[in-house]
């Protein structure tokens, strides 16, 4: 069937992709339809549009956009955020159907305008506002919000503040697994680690919890599924607009960080041309979201924690990988199989994945030189950020509710608060050079600090 050893990598590695965009995915629709209160089949029906859509933009992203082998699917800041409005739709006094009509229009106007912005050079701003220390404290953000998601769904954490210490061992076996594959795995077998776990974990969580799904609506008909506007006639609530367009900004800046640690890991920077068209094509889908009931896209800056550890950087594998998907998304029979796929052994494989985010986010920092008052630059924003994470959204009631999906939000507080101290602080005040030692004395060597300037750089 395989023309050669290289179409069987591929194919495996491809196969690893479709579990990680899967995982990343498909509870999206689902909290999503149960948010807004919609039927199982409109779920189902969700579901199968998400799949599709998301896989087409993988392809398209990674054939004539950004160019690069990376997720795109629906954004988290969106996901998010939507959630959030709907929690709070009894206190901004308005019913559910119009929350949905407005958040379809504040999709659209959103991505509309950042496509606007990305064609009139704004992407030339944000690059200098997010400098590598903007960029290093989103990461380590990012990787600390998504290893808590993870951690708690790989222990079985409910909402009563209980594990479930059998899901929690299983886990535990499969991270070990993981490591092991990927660390002691010969040529190029360590590079499917993640592939083996899902593989092994699954293997396991069916001899000891048998094979139920515990996912609900996994797949809808073969047919009826592409349902124009199904929230209802566009409606313009100003605040959920507002908000919209904020949520699009912060989109755009993930897009940024996304390419750029992208450019890094494949030893090639973006060009402007690779950002705009990867805005236009994640936002021009954005669009097309807003018309069929779902949350718009974003390019996931997590891939790079699952490229560092599978070391599958083929633009062919993420090509393979999305048609499958595409192919799960049209044949609801397929989804219902790969939706059996128990979250927990999900949770900890990519739990492991994204551990190697942690340490991209550190290389980010290399050449900077901290002392007791420049630390302030990265302990502030980030643990204030950890923080806001650690605190229910209940705490924020008391915030005006259209602000909440914000202020509750310890990744954008954070990302705010860098933005703000890199630009109104000059942090080359504090950095203090050291007297270069005399000949003969045991102090360590002289090293002067990087200037400000070198910083940004």
């Amino acid at each position: 069937m395989f023309k050669s050893k290289d179409n069987f990598t591929v194919l495996l590695a491809g196969m690893q992709w479709l579990f990680f965009i899967f995982t990343n995915t498909v509870m999206v629709p689902l909290s999503i339809g149960h948010a807004l209160g919609l039927a199982p089949e409109d779920i189902a029906a969700s579901m199968q549009r998400s799949f599709i859509l998301t896989g087409v933009l993988c392809i398209v992203q990674a054939v004539w956009g950004h160019r690069y082998a990376l997720m795109d699917g629906p954004a988290g800041v969106w996901w998010g955020l939507v959630l959030s409005i709907c929690a709070s739709a009894p206190a901004m006094g308005l019913d559910i159907g119009t929350v949905a009509a407005s958040l379809s229009s504040g999709f659209m106007i959103s991505s509309t305008v950042v496509i606007l912005l990305a064609l009139c050079g704004f992407l030339n701003v944000l690059k200098r506002i997010f400098t590598p220390m903007v960029m290093g404290v989103f990461l380590l953000l990012l990787t600390f919000q998504l290893a808590n998601t993870f951690f708690k769904g790989m222990i079985g954490y409910d909402q009563g503040g209980k594990w479930d210490l059998q899901l929690a061992a299983l886990s535990l076996f499969i991270i070990v697994v993981v490591a092991l594959i990927h660390l002691k795995g010969k040529g190029k077998w360590g590079q499917f680690s993640l592939l083996g776990g899902i593989i092994v974990g699954w293997v396991a969580y069916a001899l000891l919890f048998g094979s139920e799904s515990r996912m609900a609506a996994s797949g809808g008909g073969g047919h009826g599924i592409w349902h124009f506007l199904p929230w209802g006639t566009p409606g313009f609530e100003p605040g959920i607009i507002m908000v919209g367009l904020l949520a699009g900004l912060v989109n755009m800046t993930n897009t940024l960080t996304s390419l750029t640690a992208a450019g890094r890991l494949f030893k090639r920077e973006a060009t402007d041309k690779q950002f705009v068209r990867s805005v236009m094509f994640t936002n021009s889908f954005s669009i097309l979201a807003g018309c069929f009931g779902l949350i718009p896209f974003g390019t996931f800056a997590s891939s790079i924690g699952f490229l560092e550890n599978t070391k599958v950087l083929r633009r062919a594998a993420l090509i393979a990988g999305s048609a499958m998907f595409i192919i799960v998304g049209i044949f609801p029979a397929l989804g219902g199989w790969l939706a059996k796929l128990p979250l927990s052994v999900g949770n900890a494989v990519l739990f492991v994945a994204y551990l190697q985010m942690f340490g991209t986010a550190i290389r980010t920092f290399q050449g900077t030189t901290f002392n007791a008052k420049t630390i302030y630059r990265v302990a502030l924003p980030v643990l204030t950020g950890i923080s806001i994470m650690n605190i229910p959204v209940s705490a924020f009631a008391e915030f005006p509710p259209l602000l909440t999906p914000i202020l509750s939000n310890g990744l954008i507080i954070g990302v705010i608060l860098v933005i703000l101290l890199e630009i109104f602080v000059r942090w080359d005040r504090f950095e203090t050079t050291t007297k270069a030692p005399e000949p003969g004395s045991k102090t360590g060597p002289y090293r002067q600090p990087y200037s400000h300037n070198e910083i940004r750089g």
